[in-house]
């Protein structure tokens, strides 16, 4: 089976159940308009507070697009780049992709001009579909994407660019699935790298990741035709898809929120009866201090059909949940670990059956194994520190075009992560940290996400980063860059004296108060807060660590 197949019966089961909503806060609707007179308005991607589509029309859209594609001479084994904006036009985009047999390419919505062109002409990409967002930053490399034949732009007509078509184009083509024969192990999509460490790599997975991790996800969170998905991260990213996927596979209702903000999660989640919601660390910790100062006030919104709150894409501080479960004592909780070579998450996670274990990251997911390799080769010991690796049928082909890379993380269909962890005795995995940030200190090795954890405890930090700053007499020493809650006032000496309860070795020997960049998907963008406080470049902050 292939993942295209699960929306064709979808479409055929449920033709007229909702498949997907777009909810566009900036937007609010003309309250002298009735719903039904609001969604007959004619707008670009952006310009509307709600739009729906039914499994049959995203089904159509997605054939509407594949038979566009064809027209244009794309071929399977084609590349065909995203770049868009969460928006409800994103996953019909995709799955039309898909349908002709192309690869799709998503990319990075933060991506400079010199970015796209970077990764574009890395995965051989021949067609891009673009949204108004990126208009300036693709007029500025159009010309030098020679090998891109076709351009086609998402919003309205008369802003589309000379060099593209308007996808709008769509409508005069064939509703009709393509007579396009592909399989589980034909080539489905390229995921690039998060860039935090450098120049995106570019991933290859066969449609046989993107259905088995389907199967992951729904064994993990038990999605069912009664489950509403609220999906906020950024749908280039697998984190974000493949939770989705959940959703697809079990042919429920899933909301785009193009918004971040704690009023706007929970009126969304109010709204739309939103089951199942994924956080990043960050919108969690917002969500809980917006509660705290009355900011939103919980009896505003219907939120009993709320059951399940999980969290991604990065270490999740043990008090955070702690906060969280004291303020929706009934939500379920899970977390999910995983990777882009790993088709996202879930080739680890905790289970919701495992609350006490908060901390882990958890056990091997549905259909994974997972192990922990020592610096000398062999599986570490209870509570040994060692590098995690995993393994299953969600682990990337390669990184395209790159053999040396690849074989630097792929060992005998084991997927090498570049995380440090633990295992404790009942066969948890801790992570520790990312291999290339253990900072040595005097011939002691730190880690900054367990300073992270200690310095979080602190009610006055809204966030923090430990990174390494060169030191003549020890090598490195211990930096916590610190975001105060907007409230809040610190000093130095004040986190010191609450860094007494480390062990002498773990104290920061440095504190800055400033702000901690984070990607889309959440992480810390450590490299940015090397290059800014070491004086390294970001090639340098990767290459010496």
């Amino acid at each position: 089976m292939v993942i295209t197949e699960l929306l064709e019966r979808n479409a055929k089961l449920y033709p007229d159940d909702v498949a997907l909503v777009e909810i566009n806060p900036s937007n609010q609707p003309d309250p002298a308009l009735t719903w039904h007179e609001y969604a007959l308005i004619e707008s670009a991607p952006g310009e509307r507070y709600r739009r729906e589509l039914t499994w049959k029309e995203f089904d159509v859209r997605a054939n509407r697009f594949a038979n566009l594609l064809l027209t244009r001479g794309v071929k399977k084994g084609d590349k065909v780049a995203i770049l868009l904006m969460n928006c409800i036009e994103w996953l019909p985009i995709y799955f039309g992709i898909l349908k002709t047999g192309a690869i799709a390419v998503p990319m990075n919505y933060r991506y400079s001009a010199d970015e796209i062109q970077y990764c574009a002409e890395l995965a051989d990409v021949s067609a891009l579909i673009f949204g108004y967002e990126f208009i300036g930053r693709m007029d500025s490399i159009f010309m030098a994407l020679e090998n891109i034949k076709d351009f086609f732009y998402v919003g309205k007509e008369e802003d589309t660019p000379v060099y593209a078509d308007n996808y709008r184009l769509v409508s005069y083509c064939s509703s009709v699935t393509p007579a396009v024969e592909y399989g589980e192990d034909d080539y489905a999509a390229i995921y690039f790298s998060s860039g935090t460490t450098g120049f995106p790599k570019a991933i290859l997975h066969a449609h046989r990741a993107l259905i088995n991790s389907c199967r992951t996800e729904q064994n993990h969170h038990g999605q069912t035709r009664d489950d509403v998905f609220l999906c906020i991260p950024p749908l280039y990213h697998t984190g974000a898809k493949m939770h989705w996927f959940g959703s697809l596979i079990s042919a429920s209702k899933a909301v785009i929120l193009r918004g971040v903000s704690p009023e706007w999660i929970l009126r969304a989640v109010s709204h739309e009866k939103c089951t199942i919601v994924w956080l990043l660390v960050p919108w969690a910790q917002d969500i809980l201090d917006a509660i705290d100062r009355g900011d939103v006030k919980l009896e505003d919104y219907r939120l009993d059909q709320w059951r399940l709150m999980h969290i991604g894409a990065q270490p999740v501080p043990p008090s955070l949940i702690k906060r969280w479960k004291k303020v929706f004592p009934n939500h379920q909780y899970d977390t999910n670990y995983g990777l882009s070579e790993s088709i996202g998450p879930g080739c680890v996670h905790l289970g919701v059956e495992n609350i006490e274990k908060v901390g882990a990251i958890g056990v091997p997911g549905y259909l994974w194994e997972a192990d922990i390799i020592t610096a000398d080769g062999r599986s570490a010991g209870t509570e040994e520190v060692g590098e995690l690796i995993v393994k299953g049928p969600g682990v990337m082909l390669c990184y395209y075009k790159n053999e040396k890379a690849t074989n630097e993380v792929l060992k005998n269909g084991w997927l090498y992560t570049g995380d440090m962890a633990k295992r404790d005795k009942d066969g948890f995995i801790y992570l520790v940290d990312r291999k290339k940030d253990v900072i040595i200190t005097g011939g002691e090795n730190l880690y900054p996400v367990q300073i992270e954890d200690f310095l979080r405890r602190n009610d006055k930090i809204k966030d923090v980063a430990v990174i390494g700053l060169p030191d003549d007499r020890l090598g490195e020493i211990a930096c916590a860059i610190i975001e105060l809650k907007p409230e809040c006032t610190s000093s130095e000496e004040e986190m010191n004296k609450f860094c007494l309860d480390l062990p002498r070795y773990k104290r920061p020997r440095k504190i800055i108060f400033a702000e901690v960049p984070r990607n889309p998907t959440g992480k810390i963008e450590k490299p940015k807060l090397r290059e800014k406080y070491c004086g390294m470049s970001l090639v340098e902050s990767q290459t010496t660590r």
